[in-house]
């Protein structure tokens, strides 16, 4: 795929160009009856041994007839439920009438990461669950069809690099390369800005480099962004920890304007007892030393893990799924995800879950962790449970697990992953001890301007709405780069 400039047209010509459908020749009744599409899969027997993407890309024929299934409701309430508002009919009109560059144009118009939100999006309970359709029949496939069309677009030679605007003079530095970095710094740069990312990972790309398996994101396509926002002028300062390797003060002192995107990176405990015995692993040390090379990870990191015969995840979302599915690849004979709740009230995608029982996976539901069992040597042994039941509804609207007495059992485990969430890192307690946090830790902000207590701070992603999606931590950056705009031309905005 090329990265280079081509002279396909800008977004700007694209979106003048553009033509609307007319609603007289929308056939919406035959529309409803068309079949649905998906692109095929690899085979689990086969994915188990690799790390590549799992979904295939739609071929040309195949996407656009199933872009063809959009009625083009004048309401798009598929757009009103995508955080970044991304114009889905639009894109799919210019799709199926010819031009899936200028549809991959609508798309890059709102998101600065339409092919990482393409393939990690919970669809299913954003665009693709509001989608019309989809109370008839399966909805569009938006998300493989967001796919589609901007890895064609690269593919064909048809992407064109965002412009950059002259230079306004002012800087802004951004604490994190990850999508809420990502999303101010390319609105920054474009308004004529200069950017520095900061990062605390050997390389850019936060999550999206470090967090998800290659076999959810091709992580070419990570490498491809950091090249494009290198070559709008955009640089990257990498193994450096922002609070810790340089305090926020001399941030703030150096730059016009700052960004904090540093997420929340702070596994989540058990509050078991051994939980600090060898063979338990967090969420985020197990996935990086099993995904990223070894030439990409902080010396810390860099032991490989040794092999399991059964492992054992805690957990109930899509970094669960992360890590059995990550499990599976590295040879694991049994893996077993532990969750106190049943699959109703699972907050992580559908489609991982199904991923991983075709892969092998076992689930047991309605069982939570009471302690981890050692062996004579002191490592992991066991993990051992009790039977949950499900009583009240509770703060969050889902059915509240109770203990069930005398139900206890022992998983055998040698390998323990706990991945029941994340947190704020506690240092920024002291290292920003002007910008306010909730009792979580999390940075408080005006919702509307992302801007903190601090002058000239502004703050979004997983470090204010905590442990989140890629697309809102993108909507809150590409939001803040708005914001700083009006600052960095007002201050006392």
């Amino acid at each position: 795929m090329t990265d280079e400039p081509t002279t396909a047209g800008t977004a700007a010509d694209r979106a003048a160009a553009r033509t609307t459908p007319d609603p007289k020749s929308i056939d919406r009744k035959a529309r409803l009856g068309m079949p649905s599409h998906l692109p095929p899969k690899q085979d689990p027997a086969i994915r188990i041994h690799n790390w590549d993407e799992v979904s295939f890309v739609f071929d040309a024929e195949t996407a656009k007839a199933e872009a063809q299934r959009c009625i083009q409701c004048p309401a798009a309430p598929c757009q009103k439920a995508c955080p970044v508002h991304n114009d889905i009919p639009g894109a799919f009109w210019l799709l199926e009438n010819g031009d899936p560059h200028g549809g991959a144009e609508v798309f890059r118009e709102t998101s600065a990461l339409p092919e990482m939100c393409g393939r990690l999006c919970p669809q299913e309970r954003l665009c693709e669950g509001h989608c019309v359709v989809g109370k008839h029949a399966a909805p569009v496939a938006i998300g493989k069809l967001e796919v589609f069309l901007t890895e064609t677009q690269r593919l064909e030679g048809g992407y064109v690099r965002p412009t950059v605007a002259a230079s306004t003079g002012k800087t802004v530095a951004i604490v994190g390369a990850g999508p809420a970095g990502i999303g101010a710094a390319e609105r920054l740069a474009k308004g004529g800005h200069k950017v520095v990312m900061y990062d605390a990972w050997p390389r850019a790309g936060g999550l999206l480099k470090y967090g998800i398996p290659s076999f959810k994101l091709n992580k070419p396509s990570v490498t491809r962004k950091f090249d494009d926002l290198a070559a709008m002028g955009i640089e990257v300062v990498p193994d450096t920890y922002v609070g810790r390797d340089i305090e926020l003060d001399a941030l703030a002192s150096q730059y016009d304007a700052v960004f904090l995107a540093f997420g929340a990176p702070q596994d989540s405990t058990l509050g078991i007892a051994h939980e600090d015995a060898p063979g338990v692993h967090r969420a985020t040390e197990f996935l990086v030393r099993g995904n990223v090379p070894k030439d990409e990870l902080p010396e810390s990191l860099r032991e490989p893990l040794p092999h399991a015969k059964n492992v054992v995840v805690v957990g109930g979302g899509d970094t669960s799924m992360d890590c059995v599915r990550t499990a599976i690849r590295l040879g694991s004979d049994v893996v077993t995800l532990i969750y106190r709740r049943t699959e109703a009230e699972m907050q992580g995608r559908t489609e991982e879950r199904k991923h991983a029982r075709e892969e092998g996976v076992n689930f047991e539901f309605l069982t939570a962790p009471v302690e981890i069992v050692l062996n004579e040597q002191g490592a992991v042994a066991a993990l051992r449970c009790r039977r949950m039941r499900l009583g009240e509804p509770d703060e969050s609207g889902r059915a509240r697990p109770e203990p069930v007495p005398g139900s206890e059992f022992d998983v055998p485990a040698d390998i323990i992953i706990t991945a029941i969430g994340y947190n704020t890192d506690p240092v920024w307690g002291e290292a920003a001890p002007e910008v306010s946090r909730d009792q979580w830790g999390r940075v408080l902000v005006d919702p509307e301007t992302m801007r903190t207590a601090q002058q000239g701070v502004f703050a979004g992603g997983d470090n204010v709405n905590g442990a989140d999606l890629v697309v809102t931590a993108l909507a809150d950056g590409q939001r803040a780069a708005a914001a700083i705009d009006a600052y960095l031309k007002d201050p006392a905005w």
